[in-house]
């Protein structure tokens, strides 16, 4: 498999290099995790590993279609425990509307609270496959897509995600908004105690941030997380959850602290990070940005997770992103 795709690469790099207009995007990627919880609330482990990725394509009047692949090497494991992800997709884009169908990069493109979507999915499935689409206007944007994670077979499960996210403002004001589904149906031959799930959830933030040109750059919203989850033949309808859902983050030169709290109850979201199925929780990040060039972001965050104000869980977190290109 790794070799068909390597021969396709480079037939697919073959044919761009004599396209006027040629692009290549390269990515390296560090990755290190280490979640020392003892809890019993969120799996501990530790992640280190690094990823590359590369993209070339052509881009014609705003419309560009893209190839490549995107590989992670977990320190400890064979080169072929993580089979590399293929990145393929069309793209539109002018000053107000992006269209994008295919397998595409998730980061920069879906940015959801990790009570919603956790931070491993970066790790583990950094591409969308499916579409995205975002609309821009002077005062907000809004954006949504679909991600198909696995087709129905004999022995697959047929899964998707679909969410919309977005956010209007005034001077400094703003309001944000994020819903989200995620379809989870057993395989073709069914299995015995198996039935179809469905969650659904929403997040709602209300908010106030500094100027761009001030030194010190900070925000604060609060607002509303609801869920909704129902296992078919088992669960009579939904059930449902809504908490008090805050966020506040400052940043000055190379430090930072991000703190977010949940409180009220605990919700159940298909990928989302397992400390907010309890009804009270506090994360407080404390972040180091060392590395802060155009070209390469690195970061380390030391975390605390403070549950149902009673146990603490910690967690380092080391990030490295080396994206050159045109």
């Amino acid at each position: 498999m790794m070799k068909k795709l390597l021969v396709l690469s480079f037939i697919f790099a073959s044919f761009l290099a004599q396209a006027q207009n040629f692009e290549y995007k390269v990515l390296f990627e560090g990755i290190g995790d280490n979640r020392e919880f003892f809890s019993n609330k969120a799996l501990p482990q530790t992640i280190l590993g690094t990823r590359g990725a590369f993209e070339i394509g052509v881009d014609m009047d705003g419309h560009r279609l893209r190839g490549g692949l995107s590989h992670l090497f977990e320190f400890g494991s064979d080169i072929d425990d993580q089979k590399p992800k293929l990145t393929l997709y069309y793209q539109f884009n002018n000053e107000q509307t992006e269209f994008i169908f295919g397998s595409f990069p998730r980061r920069g493109k879906i940015d959801f609270p990790l009570a919603m979507l956790t931070d491993t999915l970066l790790y583990y499935r950094p591409n969308i496959e499916g579409m995205f689409g975002n609309v821009k206007w002077d005062w907000g944007h809004q954006n949504g897509f679909v991600d198909w994670v696995s087709r129905q077979t004999d022995t697959k499960r047929e899964n998707f995600m679909a969410g919309f996210s977005g956010e209007i403002f005034y001077k400094n004001l703003f309001l944000q908004n994020y819903l989200l589904m995620f379809h989870d149906a057993g395989p073709a031959i069914d299995i015995p105690g198996d039935h179809i799930k469905d969650y659904l959830g929403f997040a709602v933030q209300a908010g106030i941030r500094t100027s761009k040109e001030s030194n010190f750059q900070a925000y604060v919203k609060a607002g509303i997380l609801g869920s909704s989850f129902r296992e078919r033949s088992v669960s009579n309808g939904f059930s449902n959850a809504t908490s008090f859902f805050a966020e506040a983050k400052g940043k000055y030169k190379n430090f930072g602290i991000k703190s977010v709290l949940n409180s009220g109850a605990g919700h159940r979201f298909a990928y989302g990070d397992r400390f907010y199925r309890v009804k009270n929780y506090l994360r407080t990040d404390v972040i180091w940005y060392f590395v802060n060039c155009e070209q390469v972001k690195a970061r380390f965050n030391l975390s605390f997770h403070l549950i149902e104000w009673d146990d603490i869980d910690q967690q380092q977190q080391l990030s490295v992103i080396y994206v050159f290109g045109k």
